[in-house]
């Protein structure tokens, strides 16, 4: 079993907002395997599926994005994964549009819902998944700026950053964080 978490914020107020990324990814892979369906668990919503065979679970923790790790170690815990069986899908303001970068571990980068998984889990030792989303217009302080949507001419890019994204996603399911990492970052 792989978990694969998607992080972002809850309520149509956040609906196509930077910050909603993870979540964005996690519903091209709930749709690629054929169960958009959801189910409350773990202090989010949860989607079981096959990922080319592999059980996978999709989590979008509903805690708001600072405080994600909690539902991620609920369902840690309720299936007793090793962090390797774990996949964290997170904006990064950083990283240009376009950019995906994958890690087996590292630093939060700034990045709160990650920080706060990192600090539940007791481990930095958690692959991870960033899409980017950035740069910052020096003019806008990152809070208001992840939270702000995609323009028109932004979304070309975003949506096919977000299929790639989700393309890792299952890669690294199938054939390991290395493989993936060497294909995509």
């Amino acid at each position: 079993m792989k978990l694969l978490v998607g992080l972002g914020n809850p309520g149509r107020k956040y609906e196509g907002t930077r910050h909603n990324v993870g979540f964005d990814v996690l519903d091209v892979l709930a749709e690629r395997g054929g169960n958009p369906r959801r189910r409350q668990r773990f202090q989010g919503e949860t989607s079981q599926t096959s990922i080319r065979g592999t059980p996978a679970l999709l989590l979008w923790p509903l805690t708001w994005m600072n405080l994600s790790g909690g539902s991620v170690l609920a369902a840690r815990d309720f299936y007793k994964l090793d962090l390797t069986d774990i996949l964290v899908i997170c904006d990064d303001f950083q990283l240009p549009l376009k950019t995906i970068r994958m890690r087996p571990n590292g630093s939060a980068g700034g990045q709160k819902g990650l920080a706060d998984t990192i600090t539940r889990l007791s481990s930095t030792t958690i692959p991870r998944l960033r899409v980017g989303i950035g740069p910052v217009p020096k003019q806008q302080d990152p809070p208001s700026f992840v939270l702000g949507k995609f323009s028109k001419y932004e979304q070309v890019d975003l949506d096919e950053t977000i299929q790639r994204a989700a393309d890792a996603a299952q890669s690294w399911v199938t054939l390991g964080i290395e493989a993936s990492m060497n294909r995509y970052n």
